[in-house]
């Protein structure tokens, strides 16, 4: 199974529609910045689940019920998800990486830095910023699983996506 994790995307839909029409997507993640658009996305893909935070720029952008941090399976992984702004993830990861493990995450995500990373770490946590498919011709990320484990997790960027096809 095949999750795609955007973020940032700032209003550019452009990249995003590409990524879920090469990608074929089980489900995907919208970090934040700007919420509309993963709810524009989902709304264009209904039978594709979406799961989406808030980022800092979303004040008035999403409902107010809108949760900032998630923590739940997707496609048989648990995943800690999250935009950043309230880790302070600019400054450093660790309090995101402690909030993750607190929570038994297998991969935790974030975006806010535009910055993408994807690594894991040696407990075996992976730890995943798709960067922003906003800037710079975009960028997202893919996590494939089995349905219980992360079996793959990388990043995207538009030329990527040209091979893909």
């Amino acid at each position: 199974m095949k999750i795609l994790v955007l973020s940032d995307s700032h209003s550019a839909l452009r990249f995003m529609r590409r990524c879920v029409e090469i990608i074929k997507p089980d489900a995907i993640v919208h970090l934040g910045d700007h919420y509309d658009d993963g709810a524009v996305l989902s709304e264009e893909n209904p039978q594709i689940p979406m799961h989406q935070v808030p980022g800092n720029c979303d004040r008035y952008r999403c409902p107010p019920f809108a949760r900032e941090v998630l923590c739940y399976t997707v496609c048989g992984v648990r995943l800690f998800m999250t935009h950043g702004h309230n880790h302070h993830v600019k400054m450093g990861i660790g309090a995101l990486l402690c909030d993750a493990r607190k929570e038994s995450a297998q991969a935790v995500l974030y975006g806010h830095t535009h910055r993408p990373d994807c690594h894991r770490e040696p407990d075996g946590l992976w730890v995943l910023n798709p960067g922003s498919c906003g800037h710079s011709g975009g960028s997202a990320a893919i996590i494939e699983t089995d349905g219980k484990e992360i079996t793959d997790c990388y990043l995207v960027k538009q030329e990527d996506l040209e091979e893909m096809k």
